[in-house]
């Protein structure tokens, strides 16, 4: 048994934040019915052609979900719809703005028909508010939610190099379904989930939002540095490789300075008796510790700050992250079948599990329309039925 085998979820979904939110629920059991549109289907399979032809980000989304295509915008579309929908659990769309009104998918439209039914909708920025039409993309909300204001060097911002907004978006939704799931447990009564990129964002703006409190200077644009925190970043070492540390707080730094950098009276130096002073005299000290850096090599840096407990990392690629020690040693690969062939993906984090014989759920990514006509024979089509679907392009 997984969580959430027996759970039903239909998607009216594309790109990324729903696609997400809804893998993780397929990941725990759910069954998820992804809805595209004829011929075309999920606009995200088209990004690029990486993964043996497909597209990294719907590779990624996608997995263990079952893909039905119905044009909406006909009759007999919409019936089949609201058949999968009579015994749906939750009803994932990040449709256009109005899009899922004017189809008739509001939360008190369906609750009226389905009162168990949660309905959660993703948008940009919610459905109301004077931003409400406006179109929403990843960069775009990492710009409105200031995120790009702290983010970058000096000279200029730099957006995240994956999509956080849409992936922010598509945890809090979720979350929140596994919330509404529990909820209903409770009262019997499905719910209303309304997620807003932008809203998401800004929560996970938290500290820089706090930082510049009451008209306060917000933290500078650092580039792979902490903003806030000193010596707390990327190192270059003598043999040219980049180490990252960090210090969190007055006992690492004595420490760092006895046995990383073997100056212990460093720690003593006025310039540098707090984290405030430290970020004044950065400068200097940076010029200090790489005095001291550049005559080691990553590996020999790297042994100092572990024998002692300082925080550091490797800046590693995407390459490296495929062959990372630590994945490898824990078993956090598996095999995911894909209409090109199997490919490696990532086990999801955490999992909870009833026993040593549980396994992550890991199904194949649906080429588009794959399990139309099995779905429409589960809900009563015949095959004459069908083909005259397919015939007037309704699937």
């Amino acid at each position: 048994m997984r969580p959430l085998d027996g759970i039903k979820v239909v998607a009216l979904e594309h790109a990324i934040a729903a696609p997400f939110c809804t893998r993780q629920l397929a990941d725990l059991g759910a069954r998820v019915i992804k809805i595209e549109r004829p011929g075309a289907g999920d606009f995200a399979r088209a990004y690029d052609a990486r993964v043996n032809g497909m597209s990294s980000h719907f590779v990624w989304t996608n997995r263990s979900k079952e893909s039905l295509t119905l044009d909406l915008k006909q009759t007999a579309a919409q019936s089949v719809l609201h058949d999968l929908l009579a015994d749906a659990d939750v009803l994932v769309q990040n449709l256009a703005p109005g899009a899922a009104d004017r189809l008739g998918l509001s939360y008190d439209a369906l609750s009226a028909r389905y009162p168990r039914i949660i309905v959660c909708g993703i948008s940009g920025y919610g459905p109301d508010g004077p931003y409400r039409d406006k179109k929403a993309y990843d960069l775009l909300i990492q710009s409105e939610s200031g995120f790009l204001s702290v983010t970058g060097s000096p000279e200029a911002s730099a957006k995240a190099g994956c999509s956080i907004a849409d992936i922010a978006a598509g945890m809090y939704a979720y979350t929140n379904i596994l919330s509404a799931l529990i909820q209903r447990g409770k009262t019997g009564k499905g719910s209303r989930i309304d997620i807003s990129m932008l809203e998401c964002m800004v929560e996970w703006m938290g500290f820089p939002l706090y930082y510049a409190v009451d008209g306060q200077m917000p933290p500078p644009r650092a580039g792979a540095a902490h903003a806030t925190i000193f010596p707390y970043g990327p190192f270059e070492t003598g043999d040219g490789k980049t180490v990252m540390l960090g210090l969190q707080n007055e006992r690492e730094w004595k420490t760092f300075c006895e046995k990383v950098l073997e100056q212990p009276l460093l720690a003593e130096d006025a310039r540098f008796a707090s984290n405030p002073k430290r970020l004044e005299n950065r400068d200097a000290l940076r010029a200090i510790i790489r005095d001291v850096f550049m005559q080691l090599s990553a590996p020999q840096l790297v042994g100092r700050l572990d024998a002692v407990g300082i925080a550091n990392a490797n800046l590693n690629d995407m390459h490296a992250v495929w062959q990372h020690a630590q994945l490898a040693a824990r078993g956090r690969w598996a095999e995911v079948a894909t209409p090109s062939g199997s490919i490696r993906a990532p086990i999801p984090p955490g999992m909870p599990s009833a026993g040593p014989d549980f396994t992550p759920r890991m199904d194949p990514i649906p080429a588009l329309g794959e399990h139309t006509d099995v779905i429409l024979a589960e809900l009563g089509r015949s095959p004459a039925q069908i083909e005259a679907l397919h015939a007037a392009q309704a699937v």
